[in-house]
């Protein structure tokens, strides 16, 4: 069966309308997608300011910054006389308090960083970590000793990567 030229343009026309209908639909999803919040890095454990009070004065780290549903946290370290056992226990339930105060926990932690002013000390942290409730998941884990030590007094220092 011949096709007459009117049929052709017919059809090419209602395609091209078609095709304009989807471009039109694919805006309207693109325009949508922008219309969502963007995300902000955010200090999850800071108060709200207060009506017209002036900005706090800039630090040079957050002990937390959450990004999305995101929690980081810093390094905490235990400066008080003890042993790599002392230290553990007393950095790692610090750290709890802070992800409680950002939202999270101890079981949503996703990736822990551990490290000690001596390698030797591996086991003995190694004991008292185990004894913590990280989740059904354990989270990764990178253990190293800096070559030059941690700052301050402190044998340990850990910090993690949670979700909110």
């Amino acid at each position: 069966m011949k096709t007459s030229r009117r049929n052709m343009l017919k059809t090419a026309a209602q395609k091209s309308v078609m095709a304009a209908a989807a471009a039109a639909g694919g805006a309207a999803l693109v325009a949508q997608a922008g219309a969502q919040p963007r995300l902000e890095k955010r200090n999850p454990m800071a108060p709200p300011p207060a009506p017209g009070a002036p900005a706090p004065a800039r630090s040079m780290y957050s002990a937390a910054v959450a990004y999305g549903n995101m929690v980081f946290l810093s390094g905490v370290g235990y400066h008080q006389p003890g042993t790599i056992e002392d230290h553990t226990h007393g950095v790692i339930k610090e750290l709890e308090q802070n992800l409680i105060k950002a939202g999270s926990s101890l079981q949503k932690c996703l990736k822990v960083s551990v490290f000690l002013n001596d390698l030797k000390d591996y086991d003995r942290m190694n004991a008292v970590y185990r004894t913590y409730d990280w989740g059904n998941v354990a989270p990764v884990r990178t253990t190293v000793a800096p070559a030059a030590g941690i700052p301050g007094n402190s044998l340990i220092e850990i910090d993690v990567i949670a979700y909110i």
